[in-house]
């Protein structure tokens, strides 16, 4: 009976190697449980980001990351944040998408899923899952310079582009006056042209100076209120939830 036992064990321990070598051998991001999702214009304290689905992403800068107090909530796209996930939260990349982040500091890469909004301190450009933190050496320190860029695993492909894309309309700044449906006011000149750009499919758009350091961000002229009020409506349930119907003397 010793020596069948004694075998046993041995048969059991020879399967399990096999199953731990595996679990040794790589660290993969999980799988999705949400949705799939861009998402529209949003601002938090102040600054507007632009969620857009840019096939040749990269950027330099300071990651960071975050923890237990998110773990176990829900993430910008509907999963659950587990900080033992290798995730990662980015400001304007689609949910889920996939980034190699190099730790500049110590040579370190890891391959990152994207699937929560962030972070919106001190200029960082993303926000590592405390798993994802670990493996670049950046968790005792709390923050590492690195250099993101996105990816396609498992055989995924951007989608080719055939032809450029058409220049954006021409943003033209417009003297007080007259009845405008305001976006927002913006202290940076080429955001403002941009999301001025975006606001070109609701009517004609433009942006003004306040004089004071900001663009105002504006469709219209309307010639009445009632012409204001509807673009409003659409603007409104476009996501652009700051829109608002403004006289010829608005505030920014």
């Amino acid at each position: 009976m010793i020596g069948i036992a004694r075998w046993s064990a041995g048969f059991a321990s020879i399967l399990f190697l096999p199953l731990l070598a595996a679990c040794a051998g790589s660290v993969q991001a999980p799988k999705s449980a949400g949705t799939y999702k861009v998402g529209n214009p949003y601002q938090i304290a102040g600054k507007w980001y632009y969620p857009s689905d840019d096939p040749h992403y990269q950027e330099t800068g300071t990651a960071s990351w975050y923890g237990p107090t998110f773990h176990g909530k829900s993430t910008a796209n509907g999963e659950q944040f587990n900080e033992n996930d290798v995730t990662a939260a980015h400001r304007t990349l689609p949910m889920p998408s996939y980034v190699e982040v190099t730790n500049l500091e110590n040579g370190r890469k890891l391959i990152v899923r994207v699937n929560d909004r962030g972070p919106f301190a001190k200029d960082r450009i993303i926000d590592l899952s405390r798993r994802s933190a670990q493996l670049l050496g950046v968790e005792q320190q709390g923050t590492a310079r690195v250099h993101v860029k996105r990816i396609y695993p498992k055989g995924q492909q951007p989608v080719a582009v055939t032809a450029a894309p058409p220049p954006p309309p021409p943003v033209t700044i417009v003297p007080i006056g007259d009845i405008f449906v305001q976006v927002a006011a913006l202290s940076d000149r080429g955001r403002a042209s941009s999301l001025a750009a975006e606001l070109s499919r609701f009517g004609v758009s433009n942006i003004s100076s306040t004089g004071t350091g900001f663009y105002r961000v504006r469709v219209g002229p309307f010639a009445d209120e009632a012409s204001a009020t509807a673009v409003l409506a659409q603007l409104q349930a476009a996501g652009y939830a700051e829109a608002r119907v403004v006289g010829s003397k608005p505030t920014a």
